[in-house]
């Protein structure tokens, strides 16, 4: 049960101060206000919009007004709601300072920000930070206000929700009790406020089994808030969740199911309705509703119990990928977006629109960082330049939002993030293959197995924990980079036998395998599970050719979601280049070595744009050029499509119209985000220039990425680790460079888990294109998984049967059906 959290805004309406305008006033006010009031009825996207309007009118009323520091709490505290910690610490942060030093450290402004900083880092697990803060919160606000003022009951039910979670049960309740008495009393009885602490009361009582005191007061909970706040509202959802799991604690699966059908609906429409905001915590906000749709494929689950059932597996489907809200998801579909037009002029709208709204957002993070420093930091020369660029993209998206909804009226409709649903799956597969879709859970897990004629719904007795650790030994057993190690063989059976033999009474006749990951199933690729308990134990490398690995069974390919399915064989099918093939590497590099990766510290020593020296001294890779020859040899293409040394660089990729080309490779060095100091998202290693700039510094990152224009049908990145995250907090697998690649118009991409050793991976990309030639009916994951074969019974290096050798590679996209271009 989920326990509920008080965050007070203070508008903070004051009289106007010597030499301040009325109408700068009156305008942050009526901003703040419109803020609260959609803050209230569950509107985060104007909430946020109207905050950060607020924040732009209190930049005039100087660096130490308390009128700003509300506005920088008020701005975090619509963040926190949807889970952007990260942009909401360091406003909190600031808002304290200039409230302390303004109204001085017992002001009970002070004593709110305390409160809502604390309930930040009670969110991230910092219960150690969070409890000193909750306790000088309350200590000023019982001196300040009396002991029976609302605040208090805030700063009360706070702290004994600190104490809940870490199961200091006897300390939350008489606190949980004295807050709610003194909300009763000063808001009455059917007061939002009262529902909250009901809330906590009755989840303390929950954790502890005392199912009969807690139901009757999350009853309550639940009927004071639809009337105070409507229906649809997600402080509604969350009443009903909490009564859906303390009937599923009591298995009264019906009554539980019931109300968590609600709850999934309020979430879902809001996820909906919210994918065209310019605010980027739409995403946000659905990721911290995951464990309500966990709990609700949890209930079918229970529910269904060991007999098949097509309905309830249907519906679990549909929650589950609510639960995997995926970035890179959102990309395939954008991308499908602009290709389903069928029009250059509408795809060219889509995409400036698309482009634009991406802009803004980085932008307007940016603006929030800036605001958020300290007075001796800021410049406002910057903050200027950057609320004007802000204004100039709001309505540049106004007017292209008017046109598309004239000339492409299906065009929102398409970028939807609505589940893909069980029959349409099944319409969109072909007979040889099928579609395993997985969620994972902190106890246990669940599977979907969808065929085109039929299909399978069941948990899987594994949680994220003990994934997390099998997953994480057997990667640290297939990073050449560190010396090529023993592979736990049995443990790869272990897992398989856990995760996939489940599936196998289904896939009788299938070739091809699209596999849907979640968790740290992202970072291992299934070629490497192994389906037969190994007969004899591994005494020399060569013996891994024996192993029964998955890879040996299926051709494999990775889907961010199961709406890219959709996405990339309904709407984004074909591509219109004329060109077969362009390809970049062999950067000009002065390092020695044979792995396609570096560890150079000091890369960004010197500030956000690479030290083009530290770059340089990067190991040298003089093989990727043959890679690249034979992989337009097997594509019939022209070799002065290919570009070396001193041609491959960041700026002529920049300047080169991709969209002609069909297929496109980087043969390099790949960097993983925070990878190096200064290097926050993951980057491409192209020729450095005799002086770095913010055009070329010698590293193409996924940003950069983001912003070609593509129309192919195939993205080789034969570099180290490219299907790693992209570096921010609770990023998902293929997060990075691949997100960017997929958003600038790739339908299909083979990307690496780890760092690649050079001689393999050249036979293992140019087996791939062999295959291909030899026999131009099979598809993508087809031609890798033969090559990966070859690659493992190559007699005359018998060490490439290890897996970290041939198994690093996955098929991500359109895999199957399909030839190679």
């Amino acid at each position: 049960m989920a326990k509920t959290f008080l965050l007070i805004v203070i508008a903070g309406f004051l009289c106007l101060r010597p030499g301040m305008g009325a109408a700068d006033e009156a305008a942050w006010e009526r901003y703040n206000l419109a803020g609260i009031l959609a803050y209230q009825r569950g509107d985060y996207a104007e909430a946020t919009k109207q905050f950060e309007a607020a924040l732009k009118e209190a930049q005039d009323f100087g660096e130490q007004d308390p009128r700003l520091a509300t506005s920088l709490n008020n701005l975090a505290w619509v963040y926190d709601a949807q889970g952007n910690y990260g942009e909401a610490g360091p406003l909190y942060k600031r808002s304290l300072a200039i409230r302390e030093k303004a109204l001085g450290p017992e002001h009970p402004d002070v004593a709110q920000t305390l409160s809502n900083l604390a309930l930040l880092y009670q969110s991230q697990v910092r219960y150690g930070e969070a409890e000193p803060l909750y306790k000088r919160s309350l200590a000023i606000r019982e001196k300040a206000l009396g002991p029976e003022h609302r605040e208090v009951a805030t700063s009360l039910n706070n702290l004994a929700a600190l104490y809940e979670s870490q199961g200091r049960y006897g300390e939350a309740e008489p606190l949980f009790k004295r807050a709610l008495a003194i909300d009763e009393k000063a808001s009455g009885p059917e007061h939002p406020d009262v529902a909250l602490g009901l809330n906590n009361l009755a989840a303390l009582y929950d954790a502890q089994g005392r199912y009969a005191e807690a139901e009757p007061l999350c009853k309550r909970a639940l009927a004071i808030k639809e009337k105070a706040l409507g229906p649809e509202h997600p402080q509604v959802a969350t009443s009903l969740s909490d009564l859906a799991a303390l009937y599923d604690a009591q298995d009264r699966y019906g009554e539980a199911l019931s109300f968590i059908r609600k709850a999934t609906a309020i979430r879902r429409t809001r996820a909906t309705l919210a994918s065209g905001e310019r605010s980027s915590g739409a995403l946000s906000e659905q990721r911290t509703q995951r464990p309500g749709f966990v709990g609700h494929v949890s209930l079918l689950s229970a529910v269904a119990g060991d007999t098949p059932d097509e309905r309830l597996g249907s519906e679990a489907f549909e929650v589950a990928q609510l639960a995997r809200a995926s970035d890179t998801a959102h990309a395939v579909a954008r991308m499908a977006a602009r290709f389903a037009s069928g029009n250059d002029e509408l795809a060219r709208l889509a995409r400036t629109r698309q482009d634009a709204l991406e802009r803004w957002q980085v932008l307007d993070a940016e603006w929030v960082k800036a605001v958020s420093k300290p007075t001796g930091e800021r410049r406002a020369d910057r903050e200027a330049r950057l609320r004007e660029e802000l204004a100039g993209l709001d309505q540049k998206i106004a007017e292209l939002d008017t046109t598309l909804q004239r000339t492409f009226p299906e065009y929102q409709d398409l970028t939807s993030p609505e589940p893909l649903l069980m029959q349409e799956a099944q319409k969109l597969l072909v007979p040889q293959e099928a579609l395993l879709a997985y969620l994972v859970g902190e106890k246990e897990s669940y599977l979907w197995l969808v065929r085109k004629d039929k299909s399978d719904f069941r948990k899987i007795e594994i949680g994220k924990q003990a994934l997390d650790q099998v997953i994480k030994a057997l990667r640290l057993q297939l990073d050449p980079s560190i010396g090529v190690h023993s592979f736990a063989v049995k443990e790869a059976h272990e897992l398989y036998r856990r995760i996939f033999a489940p599936a196998e009474p289904l896939l009788k006749d299938a070739t091809h395998v699209i596999v849907i990951p979640d968790g740290a199933l992202r970072s291992l690729p299934f070629g490497v599970l192994v389906s037969e308990e190994p007969k004899a134990p591994i005494g020399h490398l060569s013996h891994y050719r024996d192993i029964a690995w998955l890879a040996k069974k299926y051709a494999l390919t990775v889907l961010p979601s199961e709406s890219s399915l959709r996405a990339l064989r309904r709407f984004a099918q074909g591509t219109s280049g004329d060109q077969p093939f362009t390809g970049f590497g062999d950067p000009v590099l002065e390092g020695g070595g044979q792995t396609r990766g570096a560890n150079v510290a000091a890369l960004f020593s010197r500030g956000a744009i690479a030290d083009v020296n530290e770059v340089r001294q990067l190991e040298r890779l003089p093989e990727t050029a043959h890679e690249l020859y034979a992989m337009a040899g097997a594509l019939g293409a022209d070799k002065r499509h290919i570009y070396l040394r001193q041609a491959a660089t960041e700026t002529h990729v920049k300047r080169l119209d991709f969209t002609p080309y069909r297929t496109l490779a980087f043969s390099t060095h790949g960097l993983m985000a925070g990878e190096f100091k200064g290097l926050a998202e993951p980057a491409l290693v192209l020729t450095p220039p005799q002086q770095g700039t913010e055009l070329d510094d010698g590293l193409l990152t996924a940003s950069e990425v983001a912003q070609l224009k593509l129309n192919a049908a195939w993205v080789i990145l034969s570099a180290c680790n490219t299907a790693a995250p992209d570096g921010s907090p609770g990023a998902e697998g293929l997060s990075g460079l691949a997100k960017a690649f997929f958003y600038a118009g790739s339908r299909t991409l083979l990307v690496s888990h780890w760092a690649v050793a050079s001689d393999p991976t050249v036979e293992l990309i140019t087996g791939m294109f062999k295959e291909s030639a030899k026999d131009p009916g099979i598809g993508k994951s087809e031609a890798l998984r033969r090559s990966m074969l070859a690659l493992m019974t190559n007699h005359d290096k018998p060490h490439y049967a290890h897996p970290a050798f041939w198994a690093p590679f996955v098929v991500v996209g359109e895999g199957g059906g399909v030839a190679l271009p």
